[in-house]
Formats: C-alpha cells, structure tokens, sequence
C-alpha cells in the first residue's frame, strides 16, 4: 500500500463534517506543558482563540478534557445523534471516535487534556460508562471547580489574568483534587500504555496476566481506565499514531513502511483514520487543519510513553 498516495490525494468527496472546516490562520493556540508533578494527569494544558463568526472543527477522540470557555457558545455533536452543549465550565469525557463541533464565536477556551490516570484519579468515573459526552464540570467534580471557574472565567473576560494563567489555574486545581488509585490498576494502565506503544497492531492476548488479572478482568479494567476495550483501543490508537505521524512535515520510509503494514489496504487506512481523527490523510497536514489536529501529535500522546 502506497502511504503517500493516500497522504498527497485531492480531499474530494470528503464527508460533510470535514468540508468547511475553519482554517488555522485563523486560530491561535498556546500549549501550556505541564509540570513534572502535573505531567501523570494531564498531557497538555492549552489556551485556544478564534474570533471568527462561526467555528467548525471536529475533535479527535481523546481521553477527555477539563474545559473553560469565556467566550462563544456551541455544541459537539456525537454519532449516536445525541447533542451536549459547551457548558461555560465544562467535562469533555472520553471520546470514542471523532466528533464534530460547531460553535458561534468569537470562541476562546482554556483546559487541560488528561491521561487516563489522571481521568480515573480525577473524575473516579468509568471512562467506559461515560464516554462521548460533553458534561458540566460541577456534576463530576464538585462546587470547588464552580467556584473557580468563576473566578477564571471572569477574570479572563477583564482582562486581569490571561489564558495561559487560567490554563496553569485549572491543572493546580486538578493536581490538588486527584486521589490514589489502586496500585495494580496503576500497574495495568502502564502495561496498557507500553502494550498500546509497542506496535501498531498489537495482540490483546498479550495482556493477559498482567499485574495478576485475568484477561476478563483486563478487558473490563482497561475499559474503564481508557474507555474501550483492549482491542477497541488498539484500534483507535494505530489511528491516532498513524495520523500524528502522516501530519509531520516529513515521513521516514521506516514510519511509511510501519503504517503500509498496520492496516489492510489504503482505503482501510483512510476510514480508520477519518473515523479516530475525524480527517482523511491528505487533510492531516494541509493549511486549512484546524487547530485540534495538534491534540494527535506525538508530545500529546504521551499516554502511550509509558
């Protein structure tokens, strides 16, 4: 399979929830790394702008996100047909394929992006059970992330702290509000990150036995750590990583010849791809990509550096 043909094609036929897509000149994005005591939970902080009158993206799936947004009003909408508001202090749970958003802007938003350690140790919730919902943040995790947010949300819209500022706020908040986890859970997430790290196509029977578990206990437990099941996640990860590797400037034959094996054929690569991502290849690197494609680069995938 010819990965560059797939990469250098015209993005024709493209489905309608990538046509239209608002274009990065148009959006600024500062990423905020975490410090080496945050950097177990989040993956990056972040502080988004776009003043255009209308903004369409679409947000690859992703672990999940602590949100604010002080600005523009919008909603995700899920495949199932199910529509959650951006709710102005908001949950992003984990999501298990690409989804669409459409917001009327001026649209500015500041967060945090979460390991799955850092979704289970903050939230406590089953990512399994909750995932592809945008929720209000307070429903989760309490009057103390209400209170912030509006702290932040207001002082953002005075002027008197600045996104990067609210950004560092919310991941003190989130470094003061995880709680253990148990420690073979904590064992099978690492196993499960090194397992989903090794190989584009890895085998689920592998994990079986780790940190004592049977491999039902594993299928139930890695559900609930990342939100799909050993080979659901497999799945969507040799997506994320094929498409964080065809979006670089340059593609190494070794990494071209890797992704030619991962999947079938070329067309079974483009709806993989598009299905995770939300874009076909030829989109990855184009300049219209907007700025949530940064989310599926290697520095943030750093769950699978375990």
């Amino acid at each position: 399979m010819s990965v560059i043909s797939a990469k250098s094609a015209p993005p024709s036929g493209l489905p309608d929830d990538q046509k239209n897509l608002t274009a990065a000149a148009l959006i600024s994005v500062d990423y905020i790394p975490p410090s080496a005591t945050l950097a177990p939970f989040v993956t990056t902080l972040y502080h988004f702008r776009c003043d255009e009158p209308v903004i369409r993206d679409i947000q690859p799936a992703a672990i999940g996100q602590v949100c604010l947004f002080p600005h523009g009003k919008g909603e995700l909408h899920f495949a199932n047909g199910h529509r959650d508001p951006n709710h102005e202090v908001g949950l992003l749970t984990p999501l298990s394929r690409a989804t669409p958003m459409f917001v009327n802007g001026p649209f500015h938003a500041f967060g945090a992006a979460l390991t799955p350690v850092g979704w289970a140790a903050l939230t406590g919730l089953h990512a399994g059970l909750h995932r592809d919902r945008l929720l209000p943040a307070t429903s989760v995790l309490g009057p103390g992330i209400a209170s912030l947010g509006e702290r932040l949300l207001a002082a953002y819209r005075n002027g008197s702290m600045s996104g990067r500022d609210c950004a560092l706020a919310i991941g003190g908040f989130i470094e003061s509000n995880v709680r253990p986890l148990n420690p073979r859970h904590l064992e099978l997430v690492m196993a499960t990150a090194r397992w989903l790290a090794g190989s584009f196509n890895p085998e689920v029977g592998t994990l079986a036995g780790t940190a004592g578990y049977s491999a039902r206990q594993v299928q139930r437990l890695v559900e609930r750590y990342f939100g799909l099941p050993p080979r659901a996640l497999a799945r969507k990860y040799r997506a994320l990583r094929a498409a964080a590797l065809l979006s670089a400037p340059h593609l190494s034959p070794q990494d071209e010849a890797e992704i030619g094996e991962a999947f079938f054929d070329q067309s079974h690569m483009i709806r993989e791809i598009t299905h995770f991502v939300g874009r076909t290849p030829a989109r990855l690197a184009d300049d219209v990509t907007p700025y949530l494609s940064e989310m599926i680069a290697p520095k943030n995938l750093r769950e699978l550096e375990a």
